[in-house]
């Protein structure tokens, strides 16, 4: 089977994602199985609700009914998983298990990856890729969570903002 632990998504009854959840994680541990079951997440959101001239801020399940798991796929631990009440099955086709891609994982927002950059604002940059390639320009504001930066380069004597890609950049000189 598989060596790294990986993402998986169950199907649960609709209202029993905490359960299922909770379930999981006490047979892990109790069958020594921590090693294989890693991480569970229930992914929710925090929405703003108007009512009757009334706002609430409320946490709801942005998938009802569904359970990500991070474990590694043994045996052992697919039964483990699949034999807890209120599991319907794992998603995937023919009752196999189908782990979510990178893409998947950082577009649900399940894994928060650090992202270390190699300039800040105030460094003079020089544009590598695109039509600006060539320019240089001043970081002006950076977006880590867009993975995008603001440089202002200096064309035709006007400076004018543009916003480029982490990789579309080298620094010159830092601050």
């Amino acid at each position: 089977m598989a060596d790294e632990a990986r993402w998986y998504v169950l199907h649960t009854y609709s209202g029993y994602e905490n359960a299922v959840a909770t379930t999981i994680e006490k047979s892990a541990e109790n069958r020594k199985m921590l090693d294989l079951i890693h991480e569970i997440n229930i992914p929710m959101e925090t929405v703003t609700e108007i009512t009757d001239s009334q706002t609430k801020t409320v946490e709801r399940k942005v998938f009802p009914g569904y359970v990500l798991i991070k474990m590694i796929l043994t045996d052992e631990s697919w039964h483990l998983v699949r034999n807890v009440r209120g599991v319907t099955g794992f998603v995937g086709s023919g009752g196999k298990p189908i782990p979510l891609t990178e893409d998947e994982i950082i577009a649900l927002g399940v894994e928060k990856r650090e992202i270390k950059v190699g300039f800040e604002v105030g460094n003079t940059v020089k544009v590598t890729d695109g039509p600006l390639e060539g320019f240089n320009g001043i970081v002006d504001e950076i977006e880590i969570d867009k993975e995008k930066v603001r440089v202002i380069v200096s064309m035709f004597g006007r400076e004018t903002p543009v916003d480029l890609d982490f990789d579309q950049i080298e620094v010159i000189e830092k601050f």
